[in-house]
């Protein structure tokens, strides 16, 4: 009896957490309407994908609690910051040197900023996550109110990119929010930065290192990475500061000069009028201070988050003195 009883209470909450989409359902219809509309889509193979869509409460819940929100820096940082990791990037980057370089030759970016994003996005392919991008872009776009917008121009880019590559929309798995393959793209950074880097004709990013590796560096390429610019340096504050530290922001609004003249102390090869913005982090001992510059905020743009970019730059640096000392 009790058995049974347990039986129907799982099943009731499989129910409530998977519920497939109805194609009747208005909103669901105004986007087939559009996608008709304005991209002459087929709308009975429309149709045919959403109602393979699954809505996951799993998905609202995980995008209800990000890291990046729910962290403070020395605990974000501790998840990249680990021997493992380091460890896996230094092979990842003697494995793939050739491409790694001729790409850092080609394009401006760094090899520590390339090898950075993939460790930090997918611990070099190993966490690209098991969400079928379908179920979780449409489970986003209709049923999670406060981006549904985004996610709607999201799934959007996504039907477009399976008519236009030839994929299932169902063969597609990534993060909870939506994000594909090593590099996590979203759909829409898919169709404007994926690359491909092997000319096989074709732009992979969940089996082609190349493509990955190409496909990162081209989205800073296009996002105004300049080559060997600095990214961010360490700081503290003298007898000349006063007043509050400002809240960390996504953009730089000073300059090196008015940095330096406000006491802040750090050290660059920049120009006094290059952009640079003062960043607080809490870590292990204490709040950090930390200079930005125009690359940090370039690293932003990936993942909108100064915790990130900081993550990014740190574990390329590490991994970097670990190949050095290796061929020291």
């Amino acid at each position: 009896m009790k058995s049974d009883l347990l039986s129907a209470i799982c099943l009731l909450l499989a129910c409530q957490a998977v519920q497939a989409f109805d194609t009747d359902r208005p909103d669901v219809r105004s986007f087939i309407d559009l996608m008709v509309e304005k991209h002459s889509y087929d709308r009975s193979k429309l149709e045919s994908v959403l109602k393979e869509a699954e809505s996951k409460e799993s998905i609202l819940e995980a995008i209800a609690r990000p890291a990046e929100r729910t962290l403070e820096w020395h605990e974000y940082r501790d998840i990249f910051m680990t021997r493992e990791r380091i460890a896996a990037g230094t092979e990842f980057w003697k494995e793939h040197r050739d491409e790694l370089e001729r790409i850092s030759t080609e394009t401006g970016v760094s090899i520590e900023i390339l090898v950075g994003i993939i460790g930090v996005e997918t611990y070099y392919g190993r966490i690209t996550g098991n969400y079928r991008v379908l179920d979780a872009l449409s489970t986003l776009a209709f049923d999670y109110p406060p981006r549904s917008k985004f996610f709607l121009g999201e799934l959007e880019d996504f039907l477009l990119l399976i008519r236009e590559e030839g994929m299932d929309a169902a063969d597609a798995t990534g993060s909870y929010a939506g994000a594909m393959g090593r590099p996590q793209f979203m759909p829409s950074s898919y169709r404007a930065y994926a690359v491909d880097s092997t000319d096989d004709g074709k732009r992979d990013i969940w089996e082609n290192w190349s493509d990955v590796i190409g496909s990162v560096a081209n989205y800073f390429v296009r996002h105004g990475w300049r080559r060997d610019e600095d990214v961010v340096t360490a700081a503290t504050l003298g007898a000349q500061w006063s007043g509050k530290t400002p809240e960390n922001a996504l953009k730089a609004f000073e300059t090196v000069t008015s940095l330096s003249h406000q006491g802040v102390m750090f050290a660059t090869s920049l120009a006094g009028d290059q952009e640079s913005q003062l960043l607080t982090f809490l870590g292990d001992d204490g709040e950090e201070y930390w200079v930005g510059f125009h690359n940090f905020f370039v690293i932003t743009r990936y993942n909108r988050s100064v915790m990130y970019a900081l993550a990014v730059h740190q574990l390329g640096q590490e991994i970097a003195a670990e190949v050095h000392r290796a061929e020291s």
